[in-house]
């Protein structure tokens, strides 16, 4: 294989790490801790829709119920990190290897990534035999019951206050490396054979089917590699505030998460990435418009909840005139690749 070739093949990962990182370096050197604190909460929201993707992308399900995936990588991360002497006062229901002492960073987050991907797969092996809004449901479903179950079993977490004391270890350079590592395996298996399949599940089931395709063990593979995609998130969010709260992960999260990935199109890895990057741009715009800004002599500052219906607006908006996002499901190509395609479109 020719390095044109290779450079071909990975150009629509380099499109968008290369701007990524670009945008750490420069607000490294010369942003503000506010600007910072917002590139890295991008950067792990980048994970967790790119995570998200790769199964509501690929298969053409909307999930709402990836959030449970992160909130059970996030507790689970939190019950093995948090502080020795606050676990047995606050979490006294924890079996006692967890309870008496904690766990180190790097073998926690793994096992907490593997167990909200375990959940992913246990949860699929049912709700994949749904298929459209019947499965949709289903994982609103599952939503909830996490939520009802964690708010409730106070002796293990606390019910529905905080979790609080656990290291904050995350960077805007580890941030950075977790979404491209997501990037990167959500694009490898976006060309797989198992990405393929999927993908031409969603075109049309019948066909697919039709020609031996699986959709049920298409969908549940698509369905585990995102839980443990968000699940990564869950752990770097849990790790980024050093807190851990059942509210976090719950409608509010999960419509903004969708959000992003239908304002940037669904259809694509670049439209889930660019999605991210938008949202938080205008979420970041208008809460500091929120908080209040100085015109002359003048304080002036919007009404609070204007982000949210800005937001609404504009996703309403790109669903009208771009049904299909802004990126339309479409990669960043080459210009030669683009002409390429065309011709054979029109060809």
């Amino acid at each position: 294989m020719s390095f044109a070739t290779i450079g071909r093949f990975w150009f629509p990962v380099l499109a968008l790490v290369i701007p990524l990182a670009i945008i750490v370096v420069v607000t490294g050197q010369f942003g503000g801790l506010s600007i910072q604190r917002t590139v890295v909460e991008m950067l792990i929201s980048i994970v967790i829709v790119v995570g998200l993707y790769v199964f509501v992308g690929n298969s053409g399900i909307i999930s709402f119920g990836h959030a449970t995936f992160m909130a059970i990588a996030a507790y689970a991360s939190a019950w093995q990190t948090c502080c020795e002497m606050l676990k047995p006062i606050t979490m006294s229901g924890l079996p006692p290897f967890l309870r008496d002492q904690s766990i180190p960073l790097l073998p926690s987050a793994v096992v907490s990534v593997l167990l909200a991907g375990g959940a992913a797969f246990l949860t699929g092996l049912v709700i994949m035999r749904l298929t459209g809004l019947a499965a949709s449901i289903s994982t609103l479903a599952v939503l909830f019951i996490l939520n009802v179950v964690y708010s409730n079993w106070d002796s293990v977490t606390m019910g529905s206050a905080s979790i609080v004391g656990l290291p904050t270890y995350v960077t805007a350079w580890l941030a950075l490396g977790c979404a491209v590592f997501a990037i990167v395996i959500a694009y490898l298996y976006q060309t797989s054979a198992f990405g393929l399949a999927i993908r031409a599940t969603r075109e049309d089931e019948v066909a697919a089917a039709a020609s031996g395709i699986s959709l049920y063990w298409s969908r549940l593979i698509a369905f585990t590699l995102s839980g443990f995609m968000v699940g990564l998130g869950g752990v770097l969010q849990a790790h980024y505030l050093g807190t851990v709260s059942i509210n976090s992960f719950f409608l509010s999260f999960t419509f903004l998460a969708l959000a992003m990935l239908i304002v940037g199109g669904m259809g694509s890895l670049a439209g889930a990435v660019v999605g991210v990057v938008v949202i938080t741009a205008m979420v970041d715009i208008f809460r500091r418009l929120e908080g209040g800004i100085s015109i002359g002599a003048e304080q002036w500052s919007l009404p609070a909840g204007t982000q949210e219906l800005i937001i609404a607006a504009f996703m309403l908006l790109i669903l009208v005139f771009r049904k299909d996002g802004i990126m339309a499901g479409r990669e960043m190509t080459l210009p030669e690749q683009e002409q390429r395609e065309k011709g054979l479109i029109n060809g």
